[in-house]
């Protein structure tokens, strides 16, 4: 069945860097539109970005120009490289295909911004 499984969130300065995975598995990545949201305390989840069927990405205006999505067709893996992280950045992300009818979500691994 469609599994997805996020890591590599944690506790990261202002400014600094992450690289957040999407470990899929059920279906393959590169068919499919894939796509990062994030829900941060007491607010509704936001779109992040993301990356088409064909490689084409697409991003949020509140991370355009710091966040890049990508991914490794041989892992079956998504990735999101965040960069200049800011404290409003702060959120539980989550990755998201839409297979058939089905909407799937992972668990989703936590960032905390903050010094």
């Amino acid at each position: 069945q469609v599994q997805l499984v996020e890591s590599g969130g944690g506790l990261v300065q202002p400014g600094g860097s992450l690289r957040l995975s999407c470990a899929a598995s059920g279906f393959t990545i590169r068919t499919y539109l894939m796509r990062w949201y994030r829900q941060a305390p007491g607010k509704e989840r936001e779109w992040v970005a993301g990356i088409t069927s064909s490689g084409g990405t697409y991003y949020g205006d509140s991370v355009k120009g710091r966040f890049t999505i990508s991914r490794e067709n041989a892992k079956n893996t998504v990735y999101l490289q965040m960069n200049s992280l800011k404290p409003e950045d702060t959120a539980v992300y989550f990755c998201n295909v839409l297979v058939g009818d089905m909407n799937y979500w992972g668990k989703g691994t936590l960032v905390t911004v903050s010094s």
